[in-house]
This record gives C-alpha cells, structure tokens and sequence, in this order.
C-alpha cells in the first residue's frame, strides 16, 4: 500500500448513525510552498520522519513540515515508489531508463540498480515475498514482472500475468501484513478488473478478478490488507473490497471525483477529489463509513490528479496532501484530520439603539453537529469594553442554531464574538459580527467662521462643546490652503468649565480650522470647520520722481514729463505668483482706467515694474498692486488690493 509503515489491525467501527457529507471547509494548519512539479507517488519514510516525492524524473525528498532536504535526479520517468518493510531501503520504478533502482534511506544514495529489459518501462511496483513486482509495458502490450531479490544477483522475469491480458500498465499493491497477496489493478479501461494473485509460491496464481468499473486512479490496504480501498474517475465514492471475494464492503461517499487515496495504521481513510465547484477537496472519514466525512478546502484550485499526492504521517496523526500544479504546489499539512472542521456564521442586526434590548442569532456547522446543549462563548467588544467583555454562554439548539440577547451600554460599533472551543471530535471555531449602536450627536461650535484678517494677524479660535458623557476632549487643527502645507493638530485638551477650547492661529494663508470631538460611548464623533481669509501683504512704491506733493488730499510723487516712472511692489510669495496692476488716469473729475495686467513676482516676492512716461505735462494718474484670487495664479490667500500710488507728470 502506499503508506509503507507498520500495520495496525485495528479495524474501523461505525460510531455514529447518520451519514452525511461534511459542511464547513477549512484551511490546512499549515501550507508552504514546495518545488516540485508533477507528482506521480509519495511515501511517507516515518523512521528519518521524510517524504519521497517522485515526479518530473526526480525523487525530492521533504522533512514532516515540506521542507526539501535532498533531490535525487537522473531518474527519467520516475514513477512508482515503496519502502523495503525495515524502512532501510527506497525502491523506485524509472520508467525512462528501464529498470528499478535502490536508495538508502539513511544516506540518500543510490545503493543497486536492477534493468528490467530493454523497452519493458516499468511503472508501477509493489514488494512483498523478497520480490519486486513491476507493472510494465504500454496498454494491450502491458505485463506483469518480478525482480527476484532472494536470488545472488537478483534475477528478472517477464511475463507473469497468469493469464490475464492487461490493457494497461497494472497498478500493484502488497502489504507485508498480507505477503502472499499481490493486488493489480487493471486502470486504462472501462472494463478493467481489479486482480488478486497468490504469489506464496513465488510465481503468480489469479485468486480472485472481478470488473469493478475501472478507470483506477489510486488505491490502498485497511489495515491487516484483508481489503483495498479504491479510488476512480466518474465516481462520488471511495469503495472499499474484501480481498477474498472482492465484495464491496463499504462506500464513503465524497462530492466529486475521487483522485487519491491513503489509509491510517488505526483505519481512518481520507482521500481527495478533484473539487470542480471548490466546496471541498479533503475528506477524512474519522467514523468509518457509516459516519459523515471531516471535509477541508485545503485549495481553490483544482487538485491534482494522476498520481498518489496524499499520506498520513507514519504514526497516523498528520495527513499530508500535496495540492495546486507544477510551479505552484503547496505542501498542505493537517494536524487534526480526524476532528471534524466546524465554523460558524454569527448574524447581529445591523443597527440598533443604544441601552435597548437586541437579539444575535447564529449557526454552527460541521459535518457532525456537536450534540444540542453544547455552549459556545460570546464575547462584547465595545468602547467601553475595548479588550472585550465575557456575556458568558449561550447554547447549540437543533441544527446548530443558537441565539442570545445583549442591552449595549455603549454606542458606536459593537462587534459580538462567539467561539466554539471544540473537543476531542471537533475542531475550535469563532466568527463574529458587528452593530451600529445609536448615539446622540453633541453639540461642537467654532468661532470665527468666513472671516478675514490682514496678512500676519494672530486669531484665536474658540471651540465650544456641549453636553457629553465622559469624554470632554476637543482637538483643533489648522490646514492652510495649498498642497505643500499640511493639516496640523494645533492644541488638543479639555474644555474647561464653560466648555470652550481656545487656540491661535497666524493667518498666513486662507485656513481651515477644524474642532474635532472624537466621541465617546454615548455621544458620537462629531467635527465641524470654519474657514477664515488672509490678506497677503503687499507693499508698493515709485522711483525716479523728482518731488512730492499734495494735490487735493492725496500725495504725489512728480515726475518730468519724459521720464518713466518706475513700481516696485513686495507681496508676500507662493510659487508662481502674479500681481496685478491697475493703472487709471485722472480726466474731467474723474479717474479712468487705462491698462490693467498681470506681472510675475520673483522668489523674493518683488517685482518692479516700469509704467513709461506720457510725453505730455499735467497728466495725473495713479496705480496700484494687488492679488487677486484665483487669477493671480493660485488661491492660497483672499483677494487683497492695494494702496494707490499717486504721480503727476510736468515739464
């Protein structure tokens, strides 16, 4: 059989009475990666606690957590592999190369070869009686073989199918518990027979053949090997037949296609299917099979097929399975395969008011229930209870259903947690779900909403909250406009007796100011802004005048009719910047508007700019420099004119 360790007859017992497929797929207890492609066989080594993996024509070998050890290579086609019965020796059939060859377990070397013909491209392999039995050949011209170890030097025959004309390569099984049985199964055909030989004599007698649907995909023996478990395409069952008869002793039923097959030293059968629809790809059947299955989604992908990829430890309290494709495969590990795989599913409503009665229901699920009366845990988590507050137990009712009431004491998310603790039959589950609590909205003002300050001007903003349960801390933060300053937490603290929060602000920029209130268990988060306008700053003055004066209430800077009168502007800076000039002349008792353009600032804000000269005497005018939002390039500050500049031009 394929896990090559020694047998324990302990037969399978119907424990329960019921049989169902198993509900709630679980994940492995463990998964890593592992380099190896396609695999043909696997056998668990539970002296040096190995796995020999063949495929890709290489033998990987892997410690109990799938870890690679050691690659055998040069084995073209490897294929079938087994363990001599004191573990001490590796036998491997290379399809490729034509012959058998040794391994020592110990130091991982080759220790013999045996050829078996050229072309006979031996497959599978099965020891027993000091004999390597080999499944050689291809379809209709497939046979049966031996590699005689008793003989010094080892002989080979051919041609010991007794009779039976194989239509593929025959898929061998031996068990030392049985030695003079060798099982073959004949897989290629719809109407190939499984067959049972006595090879006590050392040449192989048909005891018993009977046609049980073919198509074989994997095999192995109960303990004491008075039965073989068989597994095989277009089946929802792994079957299991008496030997001496080949009887059908028991069905395990299964959802999918079976692929593989291995069997515990106390009994336990698991197999895996190829899991089209993803609902399950491992079954454990821990009662037998007149109880339900332990059922696993150890993978999304479908599982491989062609190959024997699933092994349970050599004491029987792992069980190893190989899943996903070649570059991609996992080595899956389950360390309970014999609890069955509960979960559960909790549904709370999804608001409620706070310090009102609500109820929370829930289903437990497992392919077999605990019985009803068990308790599960539940668990509150709220803000006043952060880590979490015991509500005690509540219990399973029919199916699986439990339900319990709750009055939240405190609002916000409420999350209620139940856990199942599991037993010596089941494995823990928890799962949870959560309850917008209701809570009242405080009340939170700020002063100084929409109003505008000069340039530079410290402002203190008042932030007031009303009436709260424990909580009376306020945060203020400030965000000026612009991306490259950022939101910045100014003052955080408690309100004091009248419930106000005050802080400073410089208003450099347009700035939005927040009071945040971050609730407490009664009272919900609440924040509220005002936005509040800076001035930029901006100088402007004129050169190259001659003299001042006073012209009405104004004052004047003269100039020589054909000199240019130069405007030298400083305005606060932001990256590309402009100002914006307003020149107007002075005609009839009135000022007129003559040009109105936009100037870049350089990156010390200044910017001079020459106004030119009329040419003419007693002309009056006058200009001014301002920022003007958004046009002035960006909208960090509120729009801010300047003052006029007077100027009068003479002879």
């Amino acid at each position: 059989m394929r896990i090559r360790t020694l047998p324990a007859a302990v037969a399978t017992a119907a424990l329960f009475s019921s049989v169902l497929l198993g509900a709630g797929p679980a994940a492995a207890d463990s998964s890593v990666p592992i380099s190896v492609g396609d695999v043909r066989d696997t056998v668990v080594d539970g002296a040096h606690q190995r796995l020999f993996i063949s495929g890709d024509s290489v033998i990987t070998v892997v410690d109990y957590t799938g870890k690679v050890i050691q690659t055998l290579t040069g084995l073209s086609g490897v294929s079938d592999l087994v363990l001599s019965p004191d573990g001490g020796t590796l036998y491997a059939a290379v399809t490729g190369a034509d012959k058998v060859v040794a391994f020592d377990t110990a130091t991982l070397t080759q220790s013999a070869e045996y050829p078996t013909g050229a072309g006979t491209a031996p497959r599978h392999i099965a020891l027993t009686q000091g004999r390597i039995w080999f499944g050689y050949g291809d379809q209709w011209d497939s046979g049966l073989g031996e590699v005689d170890l008793t003989a010094s030097p080892a002989t080979v025959t051919l041609d010991l199918a007794g009779g039976h004309d194989f239509a593929s390569t025959p898929m061998l099984y031996a068990d030392p518990a049985n030695p003079d049985t060798l099982v073959a199964l004949d897989g290629g055909i719809s109407s190939g027979p499984i067959v049972v030989y006595d090879v006590s004599s050392g040449t192989p007698a048909i005891r018993v053949t009977k046609d049980e649907g073919g198509f074989y995909g994997d095999a192995a023996f109960t303990p004491g090997a008075q039965s073989i478990v068989v597994v095989g395409q277009g089946y929802r069952a792994v079957t299991e037949y008496r030997l001496s008869d080949l009887a059908k002793v028991h069905e395990y039923p299964v959802r999918d296609e079976p692929e593989t097959v291995t069997v515990a030293p106390d009994g336990t059968i698991a197999a895996t299917t190829l899991d089209t629809e993803n609902t399950g790809d491992t079954y454990v059947f821990p009662g037998g099979a007149d109880a339900p299955a332990s059922v696993r989604n150890l993978s999304n992908a479908w599982m491989p097929w062609g190959g024997h990829s699933t092994s349970w430890s050599a004491d029987g309290t792992k069980l190893f399975v190989l899943t996903g494709s070649s570059g991609s495969m996992q080595f899956q590990t389950v360390n309970e395969p014999r609890k069955y795989v509960t979960t559960l599913a909790v549904n709370a409503p999804a608001t409620a008011p706070r310090a009102k009665t609500l109820t929370v229901k829930g289903t437990l699920t497992a392919g077999l229930l605990p019985p009803a009366g068990t308790a599960v845990n539940v668990v509150r988590t709220d803000l006043l209870s952060p880590t979490g507050k015991s509500l005690g137990t509540t219990v399973l009712g029919a199916g699986g259903s439990f339900s319990f009431t709750d009055v939240p004491p405190a609002g916000g998310t409420v999350r209620y947690t139940v856990t199942y603790p599991g037993d010596a039959a089941h494995t823990q589950a928890s799962a949870s779900d959560t309850v917008a609590v209701s809570r009242t909205t405080p009340a939170v003002t700020l002063t100084n909403n929409k109003k505008t300050y000069t340039y530079g001007k410290k402002v203190v903003f008042t932030a007031h909250l009303g009436a709260t349960y424990t909580n009376r801390t306020v945060e203020i933060w400030a965000d000026p406009y612009g991306p490259d300053k950022p939101n910045k937490l100014i003052k955080s603290g408690k309100v004091d007796a009248h419930g106000n929060l005050t802080a400073t602000v410089t208003m450099s920029r347009d700035t939005a100011v927040s009071a945040v209130f971050k609730g407490d268990s009664r009272y919900s988060p609440r924040t509220v802004k005002s936005t509040a306008y800076a001035h930029v700053k901006t100088a402007s003055s004129l050169s190259k005048y001659y003299r001042t004066g006073t012209i009405g209430s104004a004052r004047y800077r003269y100039y020589h009719k054909n000199t240019d009168a130069i405007l030298t502007t400083t305005m606060t800076y932001y990256k590309s910047r402009k100002e914006r000039l307003d020149l107007q002349v002075y005609s009839g008792g009135k000022w007129y508007t003559t040009d109105s353009e936009y100037f870049a600032l350089g990156t010390n804000g200044k910017s001079s700019v020459n106004l030119g000269h009329p040419g003419t005497a007693s002309v009056r005018a006058r200009v001014r420099a301002s920022y003007i939002d958004p046009s002035s390039g960006d909208s960090v500050n509120t729009t801010t004119y300047g003052a006029w500049q007077y100027f009068y031009f003479t002879n």
